[in-house]
């Protein structure tokens, strides 16, 4: 049997997703808690992303959320990490408030969201070490909060990811 390779990338990209997702898991955390959801959005839920990501661009005038649509549409899988609001209790004030106690609910919590950034960065030097191209994108990552594909999150982050013959992150207009 011959197979070539445009009939398996997007299946091969779905599962190797699943690896960039682990090292988004095991990436280190402030006091050693982990407050993050992390999920693969893959088939026809790429294009329901998409989809939404330019109403958005229509309705904000953001047009990198058009942009960053088409770029999706071109992915195998994206990788969505999100964060809870769960403060360490650190009382460090990098939030804007003295105490974790003082802090309002909606107010991210800065250890949150680094937490966030470690794991996104983990999750892009394994598809880096994999040799999928990649980008980190707050546009797919607001846009899959607006849809709550990670119920309970306030902050997500996307890691589309895709294997062509050229980079399509590389040289955006």
């Amino acid at each position: 049997m011959i197979e070539k390779e445009e009939n398996f990338r997007n299946g091969t990209i779905a599962e190797l997703a699943k690896q960039i997702a682990l090292a988004a898991r095991t990436a280190p955390k402030a006091r050693g808690t982990d407050n993050l959801e992390i999920a693969v959005v893959t088939g026809h839920d790429i294009e329901r992303l998409a989809q939404r990501m330019l109403s958005i661009a229509d309705a904000t005038g953001q047009q990198f959320f058009a942009r960053d649509a088409e770029n999706i549409r071109q992915c195998g899988a994206v990788l969505l990490i999100g964060s809870r609001v769960a403060p360490l209790g650190l009382n460090c004030g990098y939030c804007g408030f003295a105490t974790c106690g003082e802090k309002y609910r909606e107010v991210p919590c800065f250890f949150n969201a680094n937490n966030l950034g470690i794991a996104i960065g983990s999750a892009a030097a394994r598809a880096a070490d994999l040799r999928i191209d990649n980008r980190v994108m707050f546009s797919a990552g607001r846009t899959a909060l607006e849809m709550d594909l990670l119920p309970g999150c306030t902050m997500i982050l996307a890691l589309p990811l895709a294997v062509k013959g050229k980079n399509p992150f590389f040289d955006r207009k």
